[in-house]
């Protein structure tokens, strides 16, 4: 009997999300029993990358579920919300003088950010001008 593996059918979309939990388990449960000093999550990409890179696990066998997780990503920054809700100043004045921090900062960076690449390209632009000039 021969087993066509190029159109067999797709794990659903459900089945792939709980591979994918069932993976960033076995990170977990690698971490604790080795007791490495990072995330289990990360362990768990690592297993994928792993078996991404021995081809014994084809993308495709888990696109449908890391679109789900990334479509829903806002869903997992629920517990941030949460602790913005338990610390009410947060959504008065002092939230607002934050936000203003963050944007201000922002703005200062990519400021001097495009000044610094602006002030780089001139100079090189000057330099090789210079340099056609002298040959």
């Amino acid at each position: 009997m021969h087993i066509d593996l190029q159109n067999r059918p797709k794990l659903s979309r459900l089945a792939q999300i709980f591979l994918l939990l069932a993976y960033w388990q076995a990170g977990e449960g690698i971490v604790r029993l080795a007791h490495l000093p990072i995330p289990g999550a990360i362990a768990g990409m690592l297993l994928v990358l792993a078996l991404f890179a021995s081809g014994k696990v084809s993308m495709t066998s888990m696109q449908r579920g890391a679109e789900w997780f990334l479509a829903e990503m806002l869903l997992f920054f629920v517990p941030a919300v949460l602790a913005v809700l338990d610390h009410g100043e947060f959504l008065g004045i002092v939230g607002l003088k934050v936000l203003a921090v963050i944007f201000v900062g922002t703005v200062i960076v990519m400021g001097v950010t495009a000044i610094s690449i602006d002030f780089g390209y001139r100079l090189m632009v000057h330099q090789g001008a210079s340099r056609h000039v002298r040959n």
